[in-house]
């Protein structure tokens, strides 16, 4: 138990305390800024930001490019949007959580609904902004993002499109990257392809994560692991396959002829940072085939939204981003940290 902020032994931070009928203060009689401020870092899950700038710079990489003030525009904007489907999503689930989660910030009372639907609203508006101000590419791949966001959740979500909707934003988010920088997404397109794969599984996970369930979504996911990583390291493996011979058409030869210098060192980030994405994600979702119950389900389908950072890095390398990779991967740590802070599911 953590104390209270009223300096005694008290609940959790994560539950509010709940008032009587016959009420008229506060519990507590600390200043509530620093409560309102966690209940709105519960809501919008920040720490889960972390796993959104690698979206827009993985989308840069793969069409070659170099990141550039579009690409902070593309990052700014994935941001507001990721924000705004957080705080729908709650608003949204409102009277279910009422149920399975009465500590979330809208059930327990420490949010109002209208405030958290004001607060969607305007992070979207924000986010189709700053789209606009990185070119009309960006912001033909951001409208249909904003559109299966706000989708997803007053609809899809308890459907069987709802994984299928939720990987799609997450690819649309690298293209994002990719079309604000380049103004193609092209290029991009299968590493949007695997990185919404990981989502639709991590998503999947998700659905039983309040009442436990069957072993089959996180065997799922677990499988879909192993194929990513098949998938990322053996395109990695091949290298580039342009521009691959010496401009002067001398071939030299020997079984690393034709590769450019630092191809290799690319290679190897890719297996290491690929290998770290499976080591993540791979053991939660094993204990949570063996015992698909509620806290071993959420601990999977955290360590797959955490996972999705060595990923986008994994996927960058390949590219050969080599010090994007790096500044991908660096966010990792950073929201492990804070993830113990406020949970990210």
């Amino acid at each position: 138990m953590r104390e209270s902020p009223c300096g005694g032994p008290g609940e959790p931070l994560t539950a509010a305390p709940r008032a009587t009928a016959g009420d008229t203060q506060p519990p507590c009689a600390c200043p509530g800024r620093s409560h309102r401020g966690r209940a709105w870092a519960e809501l919008l899950r920040l720490p889960a930001l972390f796993s959104v700038p690698g979206d827009a710079l993985a989308g840069t990489a793969a069409t070659g490019a170099s990141p550039n003030t579009r690409t902070l525009l593309a990052i700014a904007s994935s941001l507001c949007l990721y924000e705004a489907g957080m705080a729908l999503n709650d608003w949204a689930d409102r009277d279910v959580d009422a149920v399975e989660r009465p500590h979330r910030p809208l059930p327990s009372g420490r949010i109002r609904p209208a405030a958290a639907l004001t607060a969607a609203c305007a992070l979207t508006g924000a986010g189709l902004a700053l789209a606009a101000g990185a070119g009309r590419p960006a912001l033909t791949v951001a409208a249909p993002l904003a559109a299966t966001v706000w989708a997803y959740d007053l609809g899809l979500k308890h459907t069987p499109a709802g994984p299928v909707a939720m990987g799609a934003a997450r690819g649309l988010d690298l293209l994002l990257g990719a079309a604000a920088t380049s103004g193609t997404t092209r290029p991009a397109l299968p590493s949007a392809a695997l990185l919404g794969t990981h989502t639709l599984a991590v998503t999947t996970v998700s659905r039983q994560e309040a009442q436990g369930g069957s072993p089959l979504p996180p065997l799922a996911a677990l499988a879909t692991t192993a194929l990513l990583t098949r998938l990322v390291t053996r395109r990695s493996s091949r290298g580039p396959t342009r521009d691959r011979r010496p401009a002067t058409g001398y071939r030299p030869a020997g079984r690393r002829a034709g590769r450019f210098p630092g191809q290799d060192s690319g290679a190897l980030l890719t297996t290491a940072l690929t290998a770290a994405y499976a080591a993540t994600t791979a053991r939660p979702c094993f204990h949570a085939t063996l015992n698909p119950s509620p806290p071993l389900t959420q601990r999977a389908v955290g360590a797959g939204i955490r996972a999705t950072i060595p990923l986008q890095a994994a996927l960058t390398a390949r590219s050969r981003g080599t010090a994007t990779a790096l500044l991908i991967a660096a966010f990792a740590p950073l929201g492990a940290r804070f993830a113990k802070k406020v949970s990210v599911t």
